[in-house]
């Protein structure tokens, strides 16, 4: 059933969940009420595995009881997660509000996303994918304004009004309208084993999302951990790097015109294009010790990550044959997690040894991922509308 009205909710609730109030200081929030960095890392790790054992059970039961059920009872969860952490004190809440949030990352994932596809028309998913992600992105970036100028060193405040911002987005998820009907039809397939098979014998589609996630996970932990030694080792202060946390944010909004590129340049020629941009940005941080030039290449790797991102979340949902589309897709965020496990460990153990040589395996990877999609596109990509 296409109905605008669940795209315009779906917005709604991307803004508000983006709306992160504490997200500028994480980590300090955490340290105060008691949690150290080693306990943090601890509960990440928790986190991480729990969210890629939940993802198949989660996509079955979306598929079983409907994806409006799914979010709205996940929309609770992220709310109740919030509470926890505004009033949190010691490791075991922040453990049980990461265990909350797995539980949620893993019922959300492929749930809004299927719910948004199958409100629009295909032509335009690329578009409204884009949207969301813009908005989400939006929201975190007006969080941290309101953080830096009214907040301040109040953490509890920020966590307050946080959990606020996903209370209105659990209210407002009981305004969407079902989009798949939980029973089933003859012929259709029912079963996870089906699913399964289904998902590994389309090959060549397995690799171009391998290919997707490898620069996905390169952005993720370049942008986002990395950066920060890159900019040290250039000579930036810490006033100039949050400045440049913004811009990295702000080029994270870009999403919204990955449509716009698709339409001109082609899916195959603006893929290629951004797995190649992210190459060469990683090769020249590998290279550069000087402030502007890191980050003009943090910008563009977070730029094309974040081009490419509804244009992956397309081809996902295009790909699907089956009406369990929950299950499929989150069979596809298992490979995608199971990928950000392995690069985690290699850049970490290369920047460990030299940060030169962290870049420079971002800059293998995005090589890795521009083959592998280039490998689905000869073979596929004159088939696909997009």
């Amino acid at each position: 059933m296409k109905t605008r009205r669940n795209i315009y909710i779906m917005f709604a609730i991307s803004f508000l969940q983006g709306m992160v109030f504490y997200g500028p200081v994480a980590t300090l929030y955490r340290q105060v009420a008691g949690v150290n960095v080693f306990q943090i890392t601890i509960i990440e790790s928790i986190s991480l595995a729990l969210c890629i054992g939940l993802e198949l059970p989660w996509g079955i039961v979306a598929d079983r009881i409907g994806y409006r059920k799914t979010l709205i009872l996940c929309s609770g969860i992220y709310f109740l997660s919030k509470i926890v952490f505004w009033r949190a004190e010691g490791f075991a809440d922040f453990l049980l509000e990461r265990i909350l949030l797995s539980v949620v990352m893993a019922g959300f994932s492929g749930c809004d996303v299927s719910i948004l596809y199958l409100s629009c028309k295909e032509e335009e998913s690329q578009k409204v994918f884009g949207i969301y992600q813009f908005l989400q992105t939006a929201g975190l970036l007006g969080a941290s304004l309101v953080y830096s100028v009214y907040i301040g060193e109040n953490y509890r405040m920020a966590g307050f009004l946080t959990m606020a911002s996903y209370g209105i987005a659990a209210v407002l998820a009981f305004g969407i309208r079902e989009v798949k009907s939980p029973k089933r039809e003859n012929g259709n397939t029912s079963n996870l084993l089906d699913v399964f098979l289904l998902t590994v014998r389309d090959k060549r589609f397995l690799l171009a999302v391998i290919g997707m996630g490898l620069l996905a996970e390169a952005n993720q932990t370049i942008t986002v951990f990395l950066n920060q030694i890159q900019y040290v080792k250039a000579g930036m202060d810490v006033k100039t790097i949050g400045f440049v946390y913004i811009l990295v944010t702000l080029s994270g909004m870009m999403g919204i015109w990955s449509h716009w590129f698709t339409k001109r340049m082609g899916g195959f020629s603006f893929g290629l294009s951004m797995f190649i941009c992210g190459a060469v940005s990683c090769v020249v941080l590998a290279i550069t010790n000087q402030a502007v030039i890191s980050v003009a290449a943090i910008l563009l790797l977070r730029l094309c990550a974040s081009l490419l991102a509804p244009l992956s979340t397309q081809l996902q949902n295009c790909r699907i044959k089956t009406r369990d589309r929950a299950t499929a897709l989150s069979m596809y965020a298992v490979l995608l997690e199971g990928i950000g496990v392995v690069t985690n460990v290699i850049f970490g153990q290369t920047a460990n040894n030299n940060i030169s040589y962290a870049m420079g395996c971002g800059a293998f990877l995005c090589t890795l991922g521009a083959i592998l999609f280039y490998l689905f596109y000869l073979k596929e990509g004159k088939r696909l509308q997009i």
